[in-house]
């Protein structure tokens, strides 16, 4: 993304005359934008009320109450008016009006949303707002001098529902989002880069892959995994757990329910209460769906003492959770309502923290790159306002962090009061083929619940200690983690994961015992093949499979037959030439052993756009 700002800048004061934080360029130029779009609705729609138009990551959107939803065809003329006002370089200037005459003005123009934003957020006597013609906004900026600086936008096809202030309950207002960049290619990027991930779309892949749904007859937000899903989730637990047993973890259960006084102790209902779900009472006791498998995991240490000796401990679980997600912000695989978390919990004496937490970021880093994620964005959460514990535990725990990070020399970033009420942490956002950010692995330094729990060991000197708990998930969560590989190889799972690794083609009905015989002998190698024995041409049946993203096709018909060979396709290489069956056998089987992501070069590997994305 270019860097390189627009002419002119204007100064950056508020209405008052204060100093505000600066914005960036792009951040300016960004809401120009946005108030352009405010000022083609309002002259095409003249009844249209404005709410807030800010910038976004990839652009701007504003708000706007309306007799009527916006149409698609709406859509165009308002771009096409928004093109007309940047070819008229109307100037944008900052007016400074006496606070009476703007509520006035506002009133007058029938724009009670701003009158109602003017009486709460306009301070001192002055209200400061910008204009673009006869189009006037209440508004801090800053903003372009003009609007022929504005030179690529394209708004998005379709609005959506927002309510004012962001509240249920006020009145629904139409949201206009936009793209906005320095330069058309830029735009062109983006573009092409947003078409990319409707392709991958993993609840699209999902159906036609036959991977997973979601149904109203069971509920939103709780995912069912179908046959070819469901293998490719063994595939990975059965990875995940051999690893962690290789890494010095003990594998746990626990409950889907406990008694809501251990939520009470881990102090889960004082900090987390709104992403719980209603307790349920049983014999006269109230119980609690767990959102969290800590606890449990605590419950376990306390369960008898430990010795210095014996730390640090390391328990893991695959652990399914549930917690309240409103349905308006459900998104497929990735934002669901029951999950299960690949948790671990480490107890540990404090001097052994620094050498622990490098232990888990190289895990993190070692088990990402198997599945092909080697970029990270990495971001470092210190003490929010609301939080248990010392300054001093937070000071502890937040350089010890700080000093793996160092150590492994990974850039972060610092994010101020994002840490967990209970104490800071590292988050990794991992990197896909379109350079989106997803967040996945967390570290978080806890001596909040040792305490809470009262858990404790015999040290060296014969006395009680308390431990310190390190938290950790690597792939977050597995329907997450799920749809961020669906979109990441667009459904095209690396040989290991593939549920189906090879399909034997027959050309004829004649070369189907062949075929079959094949494909048992692939199959007594533990490799994972089928026989597409359908009355179907051959052309057909390879199309089938490319669409069905099976890694290598294996045709079979009179020439192979005679040659005891199969001629062998892969879905991206193309052809790769006759092979003996023994021979291709081997081939998938050390591929797949190896954990291989790219079995096959293509002739020519597509180059994707590298843009920043939304995670």
């Amino acid at each position: 993304m270019s860097t390189v700002p627009p002419a002119e800048l204007p100064d950056n004061t508020g209405p008052s005359g204060e100093s505000k934080p600066a914005d960036s360029p792009l951040e300016i130029y960004r809401h120009s934008s946005a108030h352009l779009l405010a000022a083609a609705v309002t002259e095409l729609f003249p009844e249209a009320q404005c709410g807030i138009g800010p910038p976004t990551e990839d652009g701007f959107f504003y708000d706007f109450l309306v007799p009527r939803p916006f149409t698609p065809e709406d859509l165009v003329a308002i771009e096409k008016r928004m093109a007309h006002i940047v070819k008229q370089n109307r100037p944008i200037e900052k007016k400074l009006i006496p606070k009476p005459e703007a509520l006035e003005l506002f009133a007058r123009k029938g724009q009670t949303l701003k009158v109602e934003l003017i009486r709460e957020k306009a301070q001192g006597d002055q209200v400061q707002c910008y204009t673009m013609g006869e189009f006037i906004d209440f508004c801090l900026g800053p903003h372009l001098p003009s609007t022929g600086h504005i030179k690529a936008f394209k708004l998005k096809e379709s609005p959506s529902q927002s309510y004012w202030k962001g509240k249920e309950g006020n009145p629904e207002m139409q949201r206009i989002y936009g793209y906005a960049f320095f330069t058309k290619e830029e735009l062109d990027q983006h573009l092409h880069r947003l078409e990319e991930a409707k392709r991958r779309d993993h609840r699209k892949l999902g159906r036609e892959l036959d991977l997973f749904s979601i149904s109203d007859d069971t509920g939103a937000g709780l995912v069912l995994w179908h046959p070819k899903g469901a293998f490719i989730r063994k595939q990975i637990e059965d990875y995940w757990r051999d690893e962690h047993y290789r890494g010095g973890y003990d594998l746990v259960f626990t409950p889907h329910i406990a008694k809501l006084d251990l939520w009470k102790t881990s102090g889960h209902t004082e900090y987390y209460k709104a992403n719980m779900y209603a307790p349920i009472e049983i014999e006269g006791v109230q119980y609690q769906l767990k959102p969290m498998n800590c606890p449990f995991h605590l419950t376990i240490y306390k369960s008898r003492m430990h010795s210095y000796r014996e730390l640090p401990l390391r328990f893991a679980e695959l652990g399914t959770v549930y917690r309240f997600e409103r349905s308006g912000v459900l998104h497929g695989l990735l934002r669901v309502r029951g999950f299960t978390q690949d948790d671990a919990h480490v107890f540990c004496r404090l001097d052994q923290i620094d050498d622990e937490i490098l232990r888990v970021l190289d895990f993190v880093t070692g088990i990402l790159k198997t599945f092909g994620f080697d970029r990270y964005d990495i971001y470092l959460s210190t003490k929010p306002d609301k939080a248990s514990g010392t300054d001093e535990q937070w000071e502890v725990a937040t350089a010890a962090l700080k000093r793996a990070l160092e150590a492994r020399k990974l850039p972060y970033v610092v994010d101020p009061g994002e840490g967990v009420f209970y104490g800071p942490k590292i988050d990794i956002k991992i990197k896909d083929l379109l350079d989106r950010a997803w967040q996945c692995s967390t570290i978080q330094v806890d001596f909040h619940n040792p305490n809470r729990f009262q858990l404790e060991f015999i040290g060296e000197d014969g006395k009680a200690h308390q431990p310190v708990m390190i938290h950790r998930a690597l792939l977050g969560s597995l329907e997450r983690f799920f749809g961020v590989l669906i979109e990441h190889y667009a459904g095209a799972f690396p040989l290991w994961l593939a549920p189906v690794q090879a399909v034997v083609i027959p050309v004829a009905e004649r070369h189907q015992a062949y075929g079959r015989a094949v494909a048992d002998g692939l199959r007594g190698r533990g490799l994972r093949v089928t026989v597409d024995d359908r009355s179907e041409k051959m052309n057909y049946k390879i199309r089938e499979a490319q669409v069905q993203k099976v890694p290598y096709m294996l045709v079979v018909g009179d020439r192979e037959e005679a040659a005891r060979t199969v001629s062998v396709r892969h879905r991206q290489a193309g052809d790769l030439g006759a092979m003996a069956p023994e021979a291709v056998a081997a081939k998938i089987a050390r591929l797949a052993a190896e954990r291989a992501i790219a079995e096959e070069e293509p002739p020519e590997a597509p180059q994707m756009v590298a843009a920043g994305g939304v995670s």
